[in-house]
């Protein structure tokens, strides 16, 4: 008797339990990377929780240029953050750095350096530092005009959208188009001053100073301990400015839009600002290329602050691929502002030729004066004779 109950019960279990083997056989054979795909997604939920590493929400209604017109002009948008890198400068006439051929660092043969990257160590300047200030003379501030894109980052300051611009350039261009300290961040220093490289001495320098000596091809040295006066440029070796990483922690969290434009992203810390702002902030490049993107392992998960333009998963990143100029005019046209920009960027220039004009004919006017002493003091000196 007791063999029944036993037997009733395995009968039972025998009926119950086929049912939903039968069912994960099904779903297996009918799904093929079902169980593949549950897997990818349980590791990126265990990731988000224990990371933080998550999508964050969709703001923008399309992945477009116009998607992110749209945005700014809704109100929403208050606090747009520029990331800006050598591309900037490049229609001033400024080479930026890496591209083959019209790089910087393509075509330092004449300073026989050791390596292109040389010209910019700290260790190497301290023993040679003739091929930098023969380079800086070519690059020197002042004999440059800021571009279109400068100007764009300027309106976007005068219609109280920019909370702040993160510049990796030492042209000192974003200046002269018209930022203020305030709204900028010189993550790679900046030629605006200069100081004694000497530890113990740190005299401080100003621009005018520098470009004095530079352009009489002298190598800078301290009036007070004759040591090396290098401008304030970050060199491979140095640390960046304590401001670069103060700020980041503040700004960032509030940036609400972040603009990247003519830049590698290829030199920390710098390129990991990207993936300082919050997992909904839109992102939009500009660029001749795409770049920035997301690590190829994070990218099979699904995460990294990198960037993401063309994956199933991509919600906020917007990439235009052309030059800083083009993508700044197509931008200001969609929210309006074309004409605006166009008429500033002519304004400013004619105000930059009208000065550089007068401080000419100042020169000259000196140099005449100086000539003509010499030339009255020699006929004296040939009448005493």
């Amino acid at each position: 008797m007791s063999d029944a109950p036993e037997s009733s019960d395995k009968k039972e279990e025998e009926t119950n339990i086929p049912e939903p083997e039968e069912d994960e056989s099904d779903d297996s054979s009918d799904e093929g990377g079902a169980t593949g795909e549950e897997e990818m997604d349980f590791l990126r939920n265990l990731f988000s929780r224990t990371l933080g590493l998550g999508p964050g929400e969709k703001v923008l209604d399309e992945l477009t240029l116009e998607g992110v017109a749209r945005y700014i002009q809704s109100g929403k948008c208050k606090n747009i953050i520029c990331m800006v890198g050598a591309g900037i400068s490049t229609s001033a006439g400024i080479p930026d750095f890496r591209s083959p051929g019209t790089g910087l660092y393509a075509n330092l043969q004449k300073y026989n350096l050791p390596y292109p990257e040389a010209i910019f160590q700290i260790d190497y300047f301290k023993k040679h530092p003739e091929p930098f200030f023969a380079l800086a003379k070519e690059l020197y501030p002042g004999q440059f005009k800021p571009t279109v894109c400068h100007y764009f980052i300027k309106l976007l300051k005068d219609k109280g959208l920019l909370q702040r611009c993160y510049s990796q350039n030492i042209d000192t261009l974003e200046r002269v188009a018209g930022l203020q300290a305030d709204d900028l961040i010189e993550a790679h220093g900046t030629f605006y001053t200069s100081h004694c490289v000497s530890f113990l001495c740190r005299k401080e320098y100003t621009l005018d100073w520098m470009k004095e000596k530079i352009f009489s091809d002298e190598i800078p040295k301290c009036e007070k301990c004759s040591g090396l006066v290098k401008p304030d440029i970050v060199f491979f070796g140095e640390n960046l400015p304590a401001r670069f990483f103060t700020s980041m922690k503040t700004d960032f969290p509030r940036c609400d839009l972040l603009i990247i434009m003519g830049t590698s992203l290829q030199v920390q810390p710098f390129a990991s600002l990207v993936s300082r702002v919050s997992k909904s902030t839109p992102r939009l490049l500009i660029n001749m290329e795409k770049t920035g993107q997301c690590d190829a392992l994070m990218g099979m998960l699904g995460f990294g602050g990198g960037m993401d333009f063309d994956s199933e998963k991509a919600y906020r990143d917007v990439a235009y691929i052309g030059t800083c100029d083009d993508g700044c005019l197509a931008l200001a046209e969609l929210l309006g502002w074309k004409a605006e920009l166009e008429e500033m960027v002519k304004r400013e220039h004619a105000l930059i030729d009208s000065k550089d004009k007068q401080d000419k004919a100042k020169q000259a006017s000196q140099s005449s004066a100086a000539g003509g002493k010499t030339t009255s003091g020699t006929g004296k000196s040939d009448k005493t004779e």
